[in-house]
C-alpha cells in the first residue's frame, strides 16, 4: 500500500500540501544596479536591507565588494523577492559556489501550518532526501526547511511569513534577537504573543525599516497615481533549465507534491508544467539543451521568473515605460508558455529574464487544462488594443490591499 499522511484531517501523499509559490530571489553580481531595476523600474519595495559584511572574514570583505542584500515586496508579505550579492553568497554558502549556474537564491513554497513544516522536514530526513538547513530566518520570521532539487536549485518550504501593515514598517531588529537553527518543539507560542511581549518591553514599532518611494507619482493607473504606469500584483511562475527533466520532475512532483498540468514538445524536447493551486503552472521545467537555442543567458539555469501585472492595459503600458528606461526586452514563441496570454521578457542587469504578463489560465476540479486549439492566438508583433475576456479572466489569487 502506498504511504499516505494525515494533513489537517486530509490524507495526502506528502505530509504537507504546497498552497502556492511564496517568494523567489537572485544572487546578482551587481546588487546596486539590480536594486535600481527591481525597485525603481519594477516597483518592488525594500522591506529590509541586510548587510552580510559582519559575517565575512576580514580578508574577504574587500574582495567581494558590495555586501548588502535586499528583501523586497509587492504587497503585504515581508518579502516576495530578494536580491543577494553573489560573491558574498559564494563565500558564505558552499552550496551556491558548487552550483555556479544556479543564480536563483531560493524557490519558496508556502505550506499550511507549522506542523506541516516540521512533519515535512522529518519525512525528508527519514527517507534520505537532502535538506540543507531548517529553522526560522530573520528578517521575515518564517519557519522553514530547505531541500535542493537534483540540479542544486535551493527550494524552501515555509509557513508564517511576517506581514507589513499600513504604516509600511517591518519588524524592529530587536524582535530578531532569537534565532532558530532547527524546527521548534510543538506547540509553539503564537506570533501575536511574540509581538505582545515586545510591546510590553517598550519596543517601538516605528523602529523597523520603512521603504520610501523615490520617484514622483505621475502616472494615472486605473484611477490611482503611481510612480510607474503599472502595478505588480503577483510573483511567479518560475522557469528552470535542468539537466534531466525526468529527475527534476520526480523531485517537484513526488517529493514536493506539485501536480503536472501539461507537457509539450518543443524542437524535439519535452517541457513540463506543474501547478500548486489553480494557476496553470507555478513552475516549468525545460531541458538545458534549449537554453542556447532560445538565446537565453548562459550564466544561469533560471530561464525566467514571472511578475504578473494587474491587467492587459498595464502590461502594454509597462512595455513602453521600460523601453524608455533603456531596458532590453525579449520576446519568445508563445507555445513555450501554455496557459499564459501575452508576455514579454525584461532583462535585468545580470541578464536574468523577468517575464511580464497579465493572465494565467485557471485549472478546475477536473485538473485538465484547456485544449491548445481553444486558446487565444497571439502575434508577438501585433498586440491587440484589448484582450478578449475569457471564463477565467481575473481568476486565481487576488491581490489584497491598495496598490501602493
Amino acid at each position: 500500500m502506498k504511504q499516505s499522511f494525515e494533513v489537517g484531517g486530509v490524507r495526502l501523499a506528502q505530509p504537507f500540501r504546497i498552497r502556492r509559490l511564496g517568494h523567489f530571489g537572485y544572487n546578482v553580481t551587481d546588487p546596486v544596479s539590480a536594486l535600481r531595476f527591481y525597485r525603481d523600474l519594477l516597483g518592488m519595495k525594500v522591506s529590509d536591507p541586510l548587510d552580510f559584511g559582519p559575517r565575512l572574514k576580514e580578508e574577504d570583505r574587500e574582495r567581494v565588494g558590495h555586501s548588502k542584500g535586499y528583501f523586497m515586496r509587492h504587497g503585504t508579505e515581508h518579502h516576495a523577492f530578494v536580491l543577494f550579492p553573489k560573491k558574498v553568497m559564494d563565500v558564505l554558502n558552499p552550496h551556491y559556489k558548487s552550483c555556479p549556474e544556479n543564480t536563483s537564491n531560493q524557490i519558496t513554497w508556502q505550506v499550511g501550518s507549522l506542523r506541516e513544516v516540521l512533519d515535512g522536514h522529518q519525512w525528508f530526513e527519514e527517507t534520505g532526501r537532502k535538506v540543507l538547513r531548517a529553522g526560522r530566518d530573520i528578517p521575515g520570521s518564517n519557519w522553514h526547511f530547505y531541500p535542493p532539487d537534483p540540479d542544486g536549485h535551493v527550494n524552501e518550504l515555509f509557513y508564517g511569513i511576517e506581514q507589513i501593515g499600513w504604516s509600511g514598517h517591518s519588524k524592529p531588529r530587536v524582535l530578531h534577537s532569537t534565532r532558530y537553527e532547527k524546527p521548534p518543539a510543538l506547540p509553539h507560542h503564537s506570533e501575536e504573543q511574540e509581538v505582545n511581549r515586545a510591546l510590553e518591553q517598550g519596543v517601538e514599532v516605528e523602529q523597523g525599516y520603512r521603504h520610501v518611494e523615490a520617484l514622483p507619482e505621475t502616472h494615472d493607473v486605473d484611477g490611482i497615481l503611481l510612480a510607474r504606469p503599472f502595478k505588480v500584483v503577483k510573483m511567479g511562475p518560475v522557469r528552470l533549465f535542468v539537466n534531466d527533466v525526468e529527475k527534476a520532475l520526480a523531485f517537484y512532483r513526488d517529493d514536493l507534491g506539485l501536480r503536472v498540468t501539461e507537457t509539450i514538445e518543443y524542437q524535439g524536447h519535452a517541457c513540463v508544467f506543474l501547478r500548486a493551486n489553480t494557476d496553470h503552472h507555478v513552475i516549468a521545467l525545460y531541458p538545458k539543451a534549449l537554453r542556447e537555442a532560445l538565446g537565453m543567458s548562459p550564466h544561469t539555469t533560471t530561464f525566467s521568473f514571472g511578475f504578473q501585472l494587474a491587467n492587459y492595459a498595464q502590461l502594454k503600458q509597462a512595455l513602453g515605460f521600460l523601453r524608455e528606461q533603456g531596458v532590453q526586452l525579449k520576446t519568445l514563441p508563445p507555445e513555450l508558455f501554455p496557459g499564459m496570454g501575452p508576455s514579454v521578457m525584461a532583462l535585468d542587469p545580470d541578464g536574468h529574464a523577468i517575464q511580464l504578463y497579465h493572465a494565467m489560465e485557471q485549472i478546475g476540479w477536473e485538473g485538465r487544462p484547456s485544449p491548445a486549439s481553444q486558446r487565444q492566438a497571439f502575434d508577438q508583433d501585433q498586440w491587440p488594443e484589448t484582450w478578449e475576456g475569457e471564463s477565467d479572466s481575473y481568476g486565481g489569487e487576488v491581490f489584497l490591499g491598495p496598490w501602493n
